[in-house]
């Protein structure tokens, strides 16, 4: 593997600098609630009048009698929690009821005056669920507390799991995650606009090369990739071979493209697309990767019933869950749609939802041609909306000239910043490869989607 035959080549003294810097990453993440998956029993969790305790089938298993006044009279919670003023964290859980019923988490002061810092209201069901909530602590203290106040409701049973607070970073710092262990982004030899241009050498090839197929871009994967474990393996070792940071999307969610565009299909199947997205983070393993999770998945939640919403958000933290489980190196990114699209808030309850709370951040502007500063500033408001510091990517790989309203081969259209880290998000990316058609329309009526177009590529050099 290159990392090991790297290591081994590198000084005693250069080793002991890498140890420190790879501790020190360690340590920016750590987690802060013990005994979060109940595998040693109760403690060191509490439990207030109205509530009981007991393990069950490795859940937290909490009977509360009801009649209380407020939602703090029946409690759970641990205490002794540090946290750092203006350092963001997130607090997931896997919780449900014995009938539907709301409750409160907050993460506060453990006496009085019982500042909080996190409050969230969290609507149960018979169905397990995992929520994830980022936020920025208000808080300097080693007194802090992770509570569940399950008052203010008839008797119920409370069941909770994998609770974890881990503290985030906001930005990738030197040596930290797949950017420090890499030597700047992975070209792709095999993208479409690369093999267009081996095939066909003359001057429209020189321009596409220089302008566009040897710079950084996402390899996207779907049914069309077959053994999906396989084919991730092989992309990231040729980037790992090179000591590059590969970017791939995910992209095959069942029903996908759900308002009627032209990149309809995914999975046949919840049950082949959890299948399908585990092998994908197993393919990864431990080499660096940053992953795009399924484009437009949340941004069609305006044409789907309520049902295919609850299937999709089922699927999707599922999948955040694979990729911070199988992918210990990769930052995986859930996508939230583009500043046209949908409101902040919303959006931010979406993610929420779906687990945006396992991976790094969410992705703006896949695929589309919002500027960077207002892809910046709606992903911040969707960022704020989650509580604050979430970490975001932006798509800029046709944003050049902006938005004219129009998504499908629109005329016009400019390319944008090549991939980088930082420039106003946490990540500036090519997650649309330049010249692969959006659908047959606009500019290319006669070219099906994801089909690479040199008369789109030149366009878009040119800005025409």
């Amino acid at each position: 593997m290159r990392l090991l035959t790297r290591l081994t080549a590198i000084t005693a003294s250069a080793l002991a600098v890498l140890s420190a810097t790879t501790a020190g990453a360690a340590a920016a993440a750590p987690e802060l609630v013990v005994n979060g998956t109940f595998a040693n029993g109760t403690a060191p969790w509490w439990n207030s009048a109205n509530t009981s305790m007991t393990v069950d089938a490795g859940r937290l298993r909490v009977t509360v009698p009801g009649g209380t006044a407020n939602p703090w009279d029946a409690m759970i919670g641990q205490n002794a929690i540090t946290l750092a003023q203006g350092k963001s964290y997130t607090l997931s859980f896997d919780a449900s009821a014995s009938t539907s019923v709301s409750a409160v988490t907050t993460v506060q002061l453990a006496d009085a005056p019982y500042t909080n810092t996190l409050t969230r209201s969290i609507a149960l069901t018979t169905a397990s669920k995992r929520f994830s909530f980022p936020f920025t602590s208000s808080l300097a203290t080693s007194a802090g507390q992770v509570s569940f106040q399950l008052g203010k409701n008839a008797g119920f049973t409370f069941f909770v799991d994998n609770v974890s607070l881990t503290e985030t970073t906001t930005t990738p710092q030197p040596g930290s995650g797949p950017v420090g262990m890499t030597n700047g982004f992975h070209v792709d030899p095999d993208s479409n606009p690369a093999l267009w241009v081996a095939r066909n050498p003359g001057p429209d090839a020189d321009r596409i090369r220089a302008a566009i197929s040897t710079k950084p871009m996402a390899r996207w994967f779907g049914a069309w990739s077959g053994d999906i474990r396989s084919a991730v393996s092989r992309y990231v070792a040729g980037a790992d071979a090179a000591d590059r940071l590969p970017v791939l999307v995910a992209y095959n969610i069942p029903g996908r493209d759900a308002c009627g565009g032209h990149s309809g299909g995914g999975a046949g199947s919840e049950e082949a697309y959890r299948t399908w997205i585990s092998e994908f983070a197993a393919g990864i393993g431990d080499r660096p990767a940053v992953v795009v999770i399924e484009p437009d998945s949340l941004g069609d939640f305006g044409c789907m019933d309520d049902a295919a919403k609850q299937t999709r958000t089922r699927m999707l933290n599922h999948a955040t869950q694979q990729f911070r489980d199988r992918a210990a190196n990769t930052w995986a990114y859930l996508d939230a749609g583009n500043a046209g699209w949908t409101q902040p808030a919303p959006m931010a309850d979406r993610l929420r939802d779906a687990g945006v709370g396992n991976v790094r951040g969410f992705a703006v502007n896949v695929s589309n041609y919002y500027t960077t500063d207002q892809s910046a500033t709606y992903a911040k408001g969707v960022s704020d909306a989650l509580g604050g510091g979430v970490p975001f990517v932006i798509d800029t790989s046709r944003n050049g000239n902006g938005s004219n309203g129009q998504w499908c081969n629109p005329a016009g259209r400019k390319l944008g910043t090549p991939a980088q880290v930082g420039g106003g998000a946490e990540m500036l990316l090519w997650v649309k490869v330049p010249g692969d058609s959006d659908g047959n329309c606009g500019i290319a009526p006669d070219v099906p989607a994801g089909t690479f177009s040199p008369t789109l590529a030149i366009r878009l050099i040119d800005g025409t």
